[in-house]
């Protein structure tokens, strides 16, 4: 989960800094790698600053999904003009057993729905949203029609396990509470395929356009097991 949050985030900052530099004035091509690697760029920084710390340290495959994330985007810009498979975020309030785990999840997470969204692996999920209208112009498929391919997870209490240690030493297990990835199907909306005259809608849907739509969604976990929900985001 960590990989795919260096990846979305050094993507949305690229591609919401090449949308400012559409307006610069500057040739095309280094707009988009310009605005691209900014991505890349600030996220680069912050693992620098990693480095440092002794809690965090420096990661080269955090490095590598960063680029991965500009990556995705510049090819892109530079191929299509466009982004026709986008990636995108979405997050839920997540539920916790009261005590132990519900305790160390308002550690680890914070107690706001804001800090959670940000922080709680177990309540989000990245998106690459495809838009099919963009690979055949001649579908009678709506232009605003995407499939998205999620990936999630459930059942993460630390950053590589489920066992800790608290701050009068006092050990905890609770490696037996599976550690789940999680794979989603479903259908999406890309905002920018609907025209609209006005400037501030247009500004809106690309905001609005960083987040996955919520849909009926097919599940399959690592524990083999398929679930269908009627909506989720």
């Amino acid at each position: 989960m960590d990989k795919a949050g260096h990846i979305f985030s050094a993507y949305f900052e690229g591609k919401y800094s090449r949308e400012m530099w559409r307006w610069s004035g500057l040739p095309r091509k280094q707009q988009i790698w310009i605005g691209g690697l900014s991505g890349f760029t600030y996220q680069s920084v912050i693992e620098v600053l990693d480095g440092f710390s002794e809690e965090w340290g420096f990661s080269w495959s955090d490095m590598g999904a960063n680029a991965i994330g500009s990556a995705l985007l510049i090819s892109q810009e530079l191929a299509w003009d466009e982004q026709r498979i986008q990636l995108k975020f979405s997050t839920h309030p997540a539920t916790y057993p009261e005590g132990i785990l519900d305790d160390k999840a308002r550690q680890l997470f914070g107690q706001s729905f804001p800090a959670r969204a940000l922080k709680d692996y177990n309540a989000q999920t990245y998106w690459a949203s495809v838009n099919l209208y963009s690979f055949n112009k001649n579908t009678w498929l709506p232009r605003w029609l995407n499939i998205a391919v999620g990936y999630g997870a459930d059942g993460m209490y630390g950053g590589r396990d489920n066992t800790w240690t608290d701050a009068h030493g006092v050990k905890y297990d609770y490696s037996g509470i599976p550690r789940i990835r999680q794979f989603y199907l479903s259908p999406d909306i890309d905002f920018t395929k609907i025209r609209s005259r006005k400037k501030g809608i247009r500004v809106l849907f690309q905001v609005l356009n960083m987040m996955k739509f919520p849909a009926p969604t097919l599940e399959i976990n690592s524990l083999g097991k398929v679930k269908l929900h009627a909506i989720y985001f």
